[in-house]
């Protein structure tokens, strides 16, 4: 085995500068899974072409035409790696208690012995790339460290887009610097004519968080939110058990810098589902006069008590991994010229000139695509030309919305903070919390449709409290308590919490038919929220929340009807009671640690349901 900085062919030793326990745990995973060479990643412009042009001569990825989409690349997954798999998605806690009923659970030792023997060899006739990176700005007291080990080229060159990849972000791990190990395998060894094989993977899947010792595992898929073990695994799984511990909050949630006509500032976190309009919202182009709106982050959101106690919040990543279908010209133009060049497709459509394709570009599709599997497609093929998880992998810095502070190492501080899903019922279009706890509530009782970015039947409906459900490291209702206790401590230090809104841009008419505009006019909903902050904005209490009264929101322009703004804020008690029911059976799963504050909630919930119910049937008695 030959060692090497990030030459190809590999050259000379290990970084001289790398902290003693790095290069022994590279040793060790490099002695089990028996790699021909060890490249330890700088981050440097020229390795990265190396990368790529590695991944074209493996075909992994094809170029694009560079006068249609200079500098991009297209990739195509074999069809059973195509998205995450929450099946094979393990929380080996100590303590099975620990990991919640939320989460699957394995017992650690046992695991790792399983591991170690899938590991056994799995890299042989491969290079093992070592990639140390930062998420969140290299320096910042907000940002914390890893290093990936991989035997895919594919997976460095996301590392690098979506962290701070490389020997700065190496040079930050001292040797009393905590650090993140994260061990990958594409778990195919090279054997005879497997050199032609564009994607690796395996049919056994394993992808493995172990809180009490900050590691992970991941073996068998090259898919993103498998295999970029920086991303969901160690930003949202690990972080959030630091985060417990350190007093923080570690979240599925976007940054939005928004600037009012009066050249206010303020800065919003939102939890949405994966596919459910987070990407479009943290670009958001507002339709309203003098509203301006800058993107911060479209994913993740770490959130920590500044100095002066208030939260402040960085994006942890470099990059986007956005969902590709549905992003067009009109639903968000940002994308679209964010990934005009310097991008990775994945599992999109090609056209025949050598452009990228996908349902929701452009209104009618081209007459031929060759499809995301690579076969012959026209419009009357019956399935779609891109997979409906497909992806592009653009930096942040190419977003021509990014805002000035995007990076800031210090963090914004964060004034409101959403939660939102994907439903035709129900939910009103945007709803106040009555108080932290309140938020807290409502962020638990999320429920949103399942989209095409998970495993499982679209369309149907399921619990997803915080956006979090895949991706929170420990007991779900412990997490709820930490919510409840970061709220306290920020009270306790003499400052006020960020004002909490839940908001539903999916609700639908009888016909089907959605009934608020979405993307750009969402502004509308935001400008209504932080009129709440100034008082400026009128409000109704319901047995949901603070609702907009008529007149109160901004609706100039807009074709909605009377009775449609009405529909929005429909409330039915029956069917809001039959949810209420839904949420004690939910919180019942939960070993009875579902924190008192909430039950309190929900109690409070039920109790003015009912008397809605009652009041709205002694008006019809009286009517009649």
């Amino acid at each position: 085995m030959t060692v090497a900085h990030y030459v190809l062919p590999p050259g000379p030793a290990a970084p001289t500068n790398a902290d003693r326990r790095v290069t022994a745990w590279v040793e060790e995973i490099a002695a089990l899974t028996q790699p021909d060479a060890v490249v330890w990643c700088t981050g440097s412009d020229e390795e990265y072409e190396s990368l790529l042009d590695l991944l074209v001569k493996q075909g992994t990825l094809l170029r694009l035409n560079a006068q249609l989409r200079p500098r991009s690349y297209l990739a195509r997954s074999d069809p059973s790696d195509v998205a995450r798999v929450e099946a094979r998605t393990f929380i080996c806690s100590e303590a099975e208690a620990d990991a919640g009923p939320t989460n699957q659970w394995q017992e650690p030792v046992a695991m790792l012995r399983e591991l170690r023997s899938l590991f056994s060899g799995t890299m042989h006739g491969r290079t093992m790339y070592v990639v140390p990176f930062s998420m969140g700005p290299v320096g910042s007291p907000l940002a914390r460290l890893g290093v990936q080990v991989t035997d895919s080229p594919y997976v460095v060159a996301s590392m690098r887009t979506m962290t701070r990849m490389g020997s700065e972000s190496l040079a930050q791990i001292t040797p009393d610097t905590a650090w993140v190990p994260c061990v990958h395998s594409v778990g195919a060894p090279l054997g005879p004519g497997d050199e032609d094989v564009p994607w690796p993977c395996n049919d056994t899947k394993y992808i493995c968080h172990f809180p009490e010792s900050r590691e992970i595992w991941s073996y068998g898929s090259a898919y993103g939110g498998n295999a970029i073990l920086a991303k969901k695994s160690f930003a949202l799984r690990i972080a959030s058990v630091i985060a417990r511990e350190e007093g923080w909050l570690a979240e599925h949630m976007l940054l939005l810098k928004v600037t009012t006509p009066e050249n206010r500032v303020f800065h919003v976190a939102a939890a949405f589902p994966s596919a459910c309009g987070k990407t479009n919202f943290a670009m958001l182009a507002p339709t309203l006069p003098g509203w301006k709106a800058e993107t911060i982050g479209d994913d993740i959101a770490w959130i920590a008590p500044g100095p002066d106690g208030r939260l402040r919040a960085i994006n942890p990543e470099a990059g986007f991994f956005g969902v590709a279908p549905g992003t067009g010209p009109l639903t968000n133009r940002t994308a679209i010229d964010t990934v005009r060049t310097d991008t990775v497709f994945t599992n999109v459509a090609l056209t025949d000139d050598g452009d990228v394709w996908w349902e929701g570009l452009t209104d009618l599709p081209p007459a031929h695509l060759v499809d995301w599997k690579g076969a012959d497609w026209t419009p009357d093929a019956g399935t779609p030309a891109a997979h409906p998880n497909s992806r592009f992998t653009a930096r942040a810095d190419s977003c021509p919305t990014i805002a000035d502070t995007w990076d800031d190492p210090e963090g914004v501080v964060l004034d409101v903070i959403l939660f939102g899903g994907r439903r035709a019922t129900n939910v009103p279009l945007v709803a106040q919390a009555r108080d932290w706890e309140h938020g807290v509530f409502m962020g638990a009782t999320v429920s949103s449709e399942r989209t095409a970015a998970a495993e499982g039947t679209v369309g149907e409906l399921r619990r997803d409290p915080f956006a979090m459900l895949p991706f929170c490291g420990y007991h779900m209702a412990d997490y709820w308590r930490h919510w409840i206790e970061v709220g306290d401590a920020v009270r306790e230090a003499g400052a006020q919490p960020p004002a909490v809104f839940q908001v539903n841009w999916f609700r639908k008419d009888a016909d089907g038919r959605f009934i608020w505009p979405g993307f750009g006019d969402n502004v509308r909903v935001l400008a209504w929220i932080l009129g709440r902050l100034d008082g400026s904005a009128a409000a109704a209490d319901t047995p949901l929340g603070l609702l907009p009264v008529a007149g109160s929101m901004n609706l100039d322009g807009l074709n909605l009807t009377d009775s449609q703004w009405q529909e929005l804020f429909h409330i039915d008690p029956a069917s809001q009671l039959a949810e209420a029911a839904d949420a004690a059976a939910y919180f019942d799963r939960f070993d009875g640690r579902v924190p008192a504050a909430l039950r309190e909630q929900l109690s409070a919930l039920t109790t003015s349901l009912e008397r809605l119910a009652a009041h709205r049937s002694a008006a019809a008695a009286h009517q009649r």
